[in-house]
């Protein structure tokens, strides 16, 4: 589960960044999907973090609908070309394969 929380603490962090980022850039009108995706992204990583470090009973559910949301968000960085935001997509598109794995595992058990 560590290296899921780790990841998602990740994407946390990389969204915010990469939301200040966008409020700074001349077409933040055409970015307001993305805007508004990577605060919801940070959100939910920050609350995955917190479900999964106390062993939630929910964890696996959790973690499939942060993969969704972390692939939405990628989806969003990825229609544009500056740096910090393809450097956001693939650390959501990471974080989501992480929560994939980690609901599979969890699910299981």
């Amino acid at each position: 589960m560590q290296s899921c929380i780790d990841a998602c603490a990740k994407c946390s962090q990389a969204c915010y960044e990469c939301f200040n980022a966008c409020l700074n850039e001349p077409d933040l009108n055409a970015r307001k999907n993305c805007v508004s995706m990577l605060v919801e992204c940070a959100m939910m990583c920050q609350m995955s973090v917190a479900t999964m470090s106390m062993n939630g009973h929910f964890s696996s559910e959790h973690c499939q609908i942060c993969a969704k949301i972390c692939d939405k968000c990628a989806e969003e960085c990825a229609m544009f070309k500056d740096d910090h935001c393809k450097k956001c997509a693939d650390i959501c598109r990471m974080c989501a394969e992480e929560c994939r794995k980690m609901a599979n595992i969890h699910s299981m058990v």
